[in-house]
């Protein structure tokens, strides 16, 4: 009896510090994403009622200005995760595999340079943007450079489709085709949904893809160095040439932390929002909205407490929905196919105790 009283008393300390800063701040969130809480005193006072649904139907179902918003931002999001996580992850690989090469000198200098956007605040690092990308910004002037008049990149609303679309003669950015601003599809037209991300969104992108790639460089380096040099030695006698070690050895070797990094870009895209606060609140015309800041912007700065918790949960929802679409796909076939044959030979002891 000693040994589990032991560890209980081990145990307890953390259970009641998750307890409190945890489990039951999301409850207390639960139970506002169903009321009418307006911010002022408990929640769980007399004057707070409970309203079911409704903050949820406002935003998915129910016609208005917050169901109208809630899509743009994740449309706008939708954009951004697209743009973000692959590239994101392409370079933190290419920059990894360059740190880890033994002929490179000040290979210790390189990986804190690249690293060192990670560390630096995301306020700091946005605020430093916002002059770059700025209509007289040094971006603008490099472009002017050779011959290319740049936007006022976190004032121009345009997508990047659109612009795109219009370049190619595709259609007329200022007279779009009827039939994609005719149909609607929850609450927003074809039109706006294949937008794309607008420039403002583009230049919060850019920088997000910058600071993130050395935080993931260092996973990919943690595994790069963990490679077996048996394996690498091996396909180098069988006469495979670089590139084909990199796809047939190190990608392979790779896929937990590529699956990793995917994870994790997706979570940390889905839940943007000092950039955006900083950045512009959304502007310009809502094309920097997210559901964070939304959800943000509802509770703190509207008092429609219920509101922002719906955001809040439906966010968390659609982010694990997401994961878990994402770990299927980029799982390991040997792996699935081990969790398939346990789950099989688990339903037959199942059918044996049954019989039994």
């Amino acid at each position: 009896m000693r040994a589990p009283v032991a560890g209980w008393l081990f145990v307890t300390p953390m259970i009641v510090i998750l307890g409190l800063f945890l489990i039951l701040p999301i409850v207390m969130a639960l139970w506002v994403s169903v009321s009418n809480w307006s911010g002022r005193g408990s929640p769980f006072g007399g004057s707070t009622q409970f309203v079911g649904i409704a903050n949820y139907s406002d935003l998915l179902t129910k016609p208005g200005l917050a169901r109208q918003d809630f899509m743009t931002s994740l449309r706008n999001t939708f954009f951004y995760v697209i743009g973000v996580v692959p590239l994101q992850t392409a370079l933190a690989l290419m920059l990894a595999v360059l740190v880890n090469q033994k002929f490179l000198r000040g290979r210790t200098f390189f990986r804190t340079a690249f690293y060192f956007p990670s560390v630096v605040s995301s306020v700091a690092i946005t605020l430093v943007f916002l002059f770059l990308f700025a209509g007289s910004g040094a971006v603008n002037g490099a472009l002017a450079w050779v011959g290319i008049n740049g936007p006022n990149w976190f004032a121009d609303p345009r997508g990047l489709i659109h612009l795109a679309g219009d370049w190619i003669g595709v259609w007329n950015i200022n007279d779009p085709p009827s039939v994609l601003t005719g149909t609607r599809l929850v609450n927003l037209s074809l039109w706006e949904w294949i937008k794309g991300p607008s420039v403002a969104m583009s230049a919060i992108m850019l920088q997000v893809i910058w600071t993130t790639a050395g935080t993931f460089m260092l996973m990919f380096l943690a595994a790069l160095q963990d490679l077996p040099v048996e394996v690498e030695e091996a396909a180098r006698v069988d006469g495979a040439n670089a590139r084909q070690r990199f796809w047939n050895v190190t990608i392979p070797h790779l896929r937990p932390t590529i699956m990793l990094v995917v994870t994790l870009g997706i979570i940390g895209t889905w839940q943007v929002f000092d950039q955006v606060y900083i950045g512009g609140r959304g502007a310009p015309s809502k094309t920097t909205l997210t559901p964070a800041y939304l959800s943000y912007q509802s509770a703190f700065v509207n008092q429609k407490w219920g509101q922002g918790a719906a955001m809040a949960f439906l966010l968390f929802l659609l982010i694990f929905v997401l994961t878990q679409i994402q770990r299927r796909v980029l799982r390991d076939k040997d792996a699935a196919r081990d969790d398939k044959l346990q789950r099989t030979q688990r339903r037959q002891a199942r059918k044996a105790r049954g019989t039994a």
